[in-house]
């Protein structure tokens, strides 16, 4: 279980070491809409995937073990703004636990967001926390 930890955190440190370029699209100046719209979580994990489902005013998904979910959600395309709060769950207890509990941590400490080629990247201001492909 460490050793699932001691990766997960060596893999988030790594991606944040890259620096943070062009967060605004070069088309429109602004980020593509995020609603309506399924993400998995680009990282590998032992276990499930953790996913991201939004839908308008809320966002719903699997972190690896439990459901999650949340209404309390801000999205502003135009200036690449995320944020969550609130965060529920369901409480089954499973093997990847840490995993689950690093990755609803990072999601409710998101503040933005870019999509570059059908990727999702979630920060924390220019610190990359959470990347996801489309599904």
């Amino acid at each position: 279980m460490k050793n699932i930890l001691l990766a997960f955190c060596s893999i988030i440190l790594l991606a944040s070491c890259s620096t943070v370029n062009g967060l605004k699209s070069k088309s429109s100046g602004s980020q593509a809409s995020l609603n309506n719209s399924s993400w998995t979580l680009a990282d590998n994990v032992k276990g499930t995937s953790p996913t991201l489902l939004i839908s308008g005013d809320r966002i719903s998904g699997n972190a690896g073990c439990n459901n999650y979910f949340s209404t309390e959600i801000n999205l502003n395309p135009k200036a690449g703004n995320f944020t969550v709060k609130n965060i529920g769950s369901t409480k089954k207890m499973c093997d990847n636990m840490d995993v689950e509990t690093n990755f609803l941590k990072m999601l409710d400490a998101t503040t933005k967001y870019a999509i570059k080629n059908n990727v999702l990247e979630l920060y924390k201001d220019n610190l990359l926390l959470l990347r996801f492909n489309k599904m």
